[in-house]
């Protein structure tokens, strides 16, 4: 895999967050950017009713994942993270 400029890339991925934000907050959801690996696989972590959305997969692989190949080839995939609360 090649050196990847997460700083860069990290813009990217926010900016297709933020295409997909207005669409996730009418439905009392949302997601946030949490990492990207060296092996160029995008974390995020989805909030709101987007937690426990059936349909949140599909967001995720149809819009997000779809929207960041897009502009940022060289990312491999999107993958949603459970981070526990402290609480």
């Amino acid at each position: 895999m090649q050196n990847l400029n997460k700083a860069e890339l990290k813009i990217k991925v926010n900016e297709a967050i933020e295409q997909l934000r207005p669409f996730l907050h009418a439905d009392g959801g949302d997601m946030e950017l949490v990492d990207i690996t060296d092996e160029a696989v995008v974390l995020v972590r989805l909030l709101g009713s987007c937690s426990d959305c059936s349909m949140s997969m599909m967001t995720l692989k149809a819009g997000l994942e779809d929207a960041v190949k897009k502009i940022a080839p060289e990312i491999r995939s999107v993958e949603a993270i459970q981070i526990d609360s402290i609480n």
